[in-house]
């Protein structure tokens, strides 16, 4: 029972780990990998919570480690990712102070907001089942799928790529997820309390048009499921009010 107890904080860690190496491929300049580890860390995410809950070991040291770890993962790491992508677009404005160009700095809202949702999040005892404001994963996947989406549109130089490539369009999406974060839009949860599809029925419906999207679109889907995940919530909260 001792030991059981302590397996999810060794997933959360290791979530945590991802994170921290997904900084250190951004040092090195491999976004590809920083990204990748941020998916990683995303899929320990998702573990550690599954396992408290199969294993009956949730604990309030478990939430908060789980709280610290995601700052770092999907609020630290995908901001540098933004930061170097910012740095490297095109159509950046010329905004200096000495030598420094002041606009890439925008990407650090990510964090700052990451931990007040974070912080938010645990004393919100309403966000037990589903969330208030985006959950900082999806915030983090998102923007951590950038640098995948612009090595899978580079060979096209297409519209998409140039928009996608954008210093503005970076920007907007820096404040865009930042301003989600916080906000008090009501999103269903991903967390099955058991497989069957009664009770579960939007959320088995809406990973089955997930997986849809990636096997056509790969990389280039993840923004739309992002925001097919707040459309969905939306209909959702509709529905629920009017029943």
């Amino acid at each position: 029972m001792a030991f059981k107890k302590h397996i999810p904080n060794f997933i959360t860690l290791l979530n945590l780990t991802c994170g921290l190496v997904s900084i250190v491929f951004f040092a090195e300049g491999r976004l590809d990998m920083a990204a990748f580890l941020v998916f990683l860390a995303s899929m320990f995410d998702f573990m550690d919570g599954f396992f408290a809950r199969l294993l009956k070991v949730y604990s309030p040291l478990g939430a908060q480690l789980d709280s610290l770890a995601d700052v770092i993962s999907f609020g630290v790491a995908p901001s540098l990712i933004l930061f170097s992508l910012i740095q490297e677009s095109h159509g950046l404005p010329d905004v200096r102070i000495g030598q420094t160009n002041l606009l890439p700095f925008v990407a650090l809202m990510i964090p700052l907001f990451t931990a007040l949702r974070l912080a938010k999040f645990n004393v919100d005892t309403r966000q037990s089942v589903s969330f208030i404001g985006l959950p900082s994963p999806a915030s983090g996947l998102l923007l951590a799928s950038l640098p995948l989406i612009k090595s899978q549109l580079y060979s096209s130089q297409s519209l998409s790529y140039m928009v996608f490539t954008n210093t503005y369009f970076y920007i907007g999406l820096a404040i865009l997820m930042s301003l989600l974060m916080v906000s008090g839009l009501p999103l269903f949860g991903l967390k099955f309390k058991s497989f069957g599809f009664k009770g579960n029925e939007v959320r088995y419906l809406f990973l089955a048009l997930a997986l849809v999207l990636l096997f056509s679109l790969q990389f280039v889907a993840i923004p739309f499921i992002i925001l097919l995940y707040i459309l969905f919530s939306v209909v959702v909260y509709l529905v629920d009010i009017q029943g």
